[in-house]
């Protein structure tokens, strides 16, 4: 497998999580987003997202991580990422797409460039818009976590799934853009517990070949 992505994409960092959770090995090729290599061929030409993360299994070409996540755990499902019954498995897209869905999209390179160079909002406002969606949206993380039966040392249980393979990128881009993360003690609960595993620091935005 190979798997085309950038160091400090949160999309990709859950995709190599979850690799290194199932123990599998892949080729890791630099698509570098602020020198915008995603828009030019020959990536552009493979991805017609023009985003990262993209796997390559074979001749097959997966795109948009959480579908990658799940073909993982499809094809190689142990440990899984998807564990329980329906309902289980219910709750842990849930918390995976709070953050996915609802945070992500709002603060991601494309959307703060957009802002910064066609609308011409300061970098001061840039900063304040990323900081208010990750700070309100992982309050409603927090609310899914705190307190509920199902939550354990991970965001469902006691093993790490869907949910902490999207929750811990987030949580790291937070921290680098000086995001207040006072009010969710859960999460930052999780994101310790989920740092303490293997898995997650080794593929770690810091730990990755084009990390600079």
């Amino acid at each position: 497998m190979q798997l085309y992505n950038y160091f400090r994409s949160s999309a990709s960092y859950r995709v190599r999580i979850a690799l290194a959770l199932k123990g599998l090995s892949y080729d890791y090729v630099p698509i570098h987003l602020v020198r915008n290599e995603q828009l030019q061929p020959p990536y552009s030409e493979l991805a017609p997202s023009r985003l990262v993360p993209l796997l390559r299994d074979g001749d097959a070409l997966l795109g948009q991580s959480m579908a990658i996540i799940e073909y993982l755990d499809e094809t190689h499902p142990e440990p899984p990422l998807l564990p329980g019954d329906a309902l289980a498995r219910a709750r842990i897209r849930a918390i995976a797409q709070d953050i996915a869905c609802e945070i992500h999209p709002i603060d991601n390179l494309r959307v703060l460039r957009y802002l910064v160079h066609d609308l011409k909002v300061s970098e001061d406002d840039k900063n304040r818009w990323y900081r208010h969606w990750v700070e309100t949206g992982l309050e409603v993380v927090e609310q899914q976590l705190a307190g509920h039966p199902a939550t354990g040392r991970f965001c469902h249980g006691d093993t790490p799934t869907l949910a902490d393979c999207t929750l811990v990128p987030q949580i790291h881009n937070a921290q680098r853009m000086n995001c207040n993360l006072d009010h969710v003690p859960t999460v930052m609960r999780v994101f310790d517990a989920c740092m303490a595993h293997d898995a997650f620091s080794s593929t770690q935005p810091s730990a990755c070949p084009d990390a600079a």
